[in-house]
């Protein structure tokens, strides 16, 4: 039990919190089978079996459940001490890395970071697409653009400003279905859908459009695919504003509907605030999506 290898306990611990092999291994950036025989190691190292398997799944068995805490407690104190270690970094140089929207990482964020770079070469930044919340405290990125206030304790937020979102369809949508300006106008004119399971389509009726499933041509849960086939006629789409300005052949319709509003918020953990150039990083996000 000496000198516990730490990438066997992060494999143990990743396994048990996900109960799949091959999403540990994905949250961890190995191969399956890397993953898989570091699992086997620790249970060899330590003498018990701490897994079994159940189908796909890895199923903790009682002597896994027991270690499951004291491995989550190595864990964060692994993570604290990499957070004050990089916190209290004074180097300009290095990665940081960024979590934003599919939207916000795709269409805002690269002439940000490219700003950024001119400026601060010896920076390179990471930018992490994910509509899922990043864990800040886990280290899966160091700032995150959100559109929801953070509530816990340890991380920092700073509201950025109110975004505005609106409908929109192609020039080529507008010249075969005319201009809807109101919501009687759509009733029965095609719009993408997100989801399959209603949450849309429900989101969409509470804004004022009386809409059945009918209407939706096609789906695209993430917002770059879905926008795509917005410009490609496939129908009418939300999307934010400064995105759908800087799209070219894109009309706004339903004029008369209120627009979407939502917040923006740039997000870290305190410790990092600490950090040189994620000091920097942040106050350039800051002021450029302001």
């Amino acid at each position: 039990m000496n000198n516990l290898d730490w990438n066997q306990l992060k494999a143990f611990l990743e396994t048990a919190e996900t109960g799949s092999l091959s999403a540990a291994a994905r949250k961890l950036g190995l191969t399956q089978p890397t993953l898989s025989r570091q699992v086997a190691a620790i249970e060899q190292r330590m003498g018990v079996t701490l897994f079994e398997r159940v189908g796909k799944s890895m199923v903790l068995t009682p002597t896994g459940m027991d270690l499951l805490e004291h491995a989550r407690a190595m864990g964060a104190a692994a993570d604290a001490l990499s957070l004050a270690a990089t916190g209290r970094s004074q180097a300009l140089g290095g990665v940081v890395s960024v979590s934003a929207s599919d939207a916000v990482a795709a269409m805002l964020l690269p002439p940000l970071v490219k700003q950024l770079r001119e400026q601060e070469p010896g920076i390179a930044v990471e930018v992490i697409p994910s509509n899922a919340l990043s864990d800040l405290l886990r280290r899966e990125a160091d700032i995150a653009v959100r559109h929801v206030k953070p509530e816990q304790p340890e991380l920092i937020a700073r509201f950025i400003r109110e975004a505005t979102a609106y409908f929109y369809a192609s020039e080529a949508w507008v010249k075969t279905h005319g201009h809807p300006r109101s919501a009687d106008d759509a009733a029965h004119l095609p719009f993408v859908g997100s989801d399959r399971q209603g949450r849309y389509l429900g989101y969409l009726r509470m804004h004022g459009l009386n809409l059945s499933e009918a209407n939706f041509s096609c789906y695209a849960d993430h917002t770059v695919a879905h926008w795509a086939l917005v410009q490609q006629g496939l129908g009418i789409g939300a999307m934010m504003e400064e995105i759908a300005r800087d799209t070219p052949g894109m009309v706004r319709v339903l004029d008369d509907l209120p627009p979407i509003r939502f917040p923006v918020w740039l997000v870290t953990h305190r410790e990092l605030r600490t950090s040189r150039r994620i000091r920097v990083v942040f106050e350039a996000l800051a002021e450029g999506l302001g």
